[in-house]
């Protein structure tokens, strides 16, 4: 299922897409070690700058849903590490 940020909602489109990213994870279509979509992906697809994008992967950081590693892309987190709900 292809879910896109929403241009005429109020919410920021960085929020909109950790939202989409974070439902992906919860349903397992991303799971513990797979990359999410490069901050290119994100834009083609959400139709976003590239600072949005990159926005929406420092949230999901942030939130402890994916970590970073430099020059290989962002990866979705172990189970053991995502935030409680």
């Amino acid at each position: 299922m292809i879910v896109t940020v929403d241009h005429f909602n109020p919410t920021p489109k960085f929020e909109q897409i950790a939202a989409i990213v974070r439902d992906q994870i919860r349903r397992g279509e991303l799971r513990p070690l797979m990359p999410i979509p490069s901050e290119n992906q994100m834009v083609e697809m959400h139709g976003v700058a590239r600072d949005t994008a990159r926005a929406a992967a420092r949230l999901l950081a942030k939130e402890g849903w994916v970590f970073t590693i430099q020059g290989r892309g962002t990866f979705v987190a172990r189970r053991e590490d995502w935030p409680s709900e």
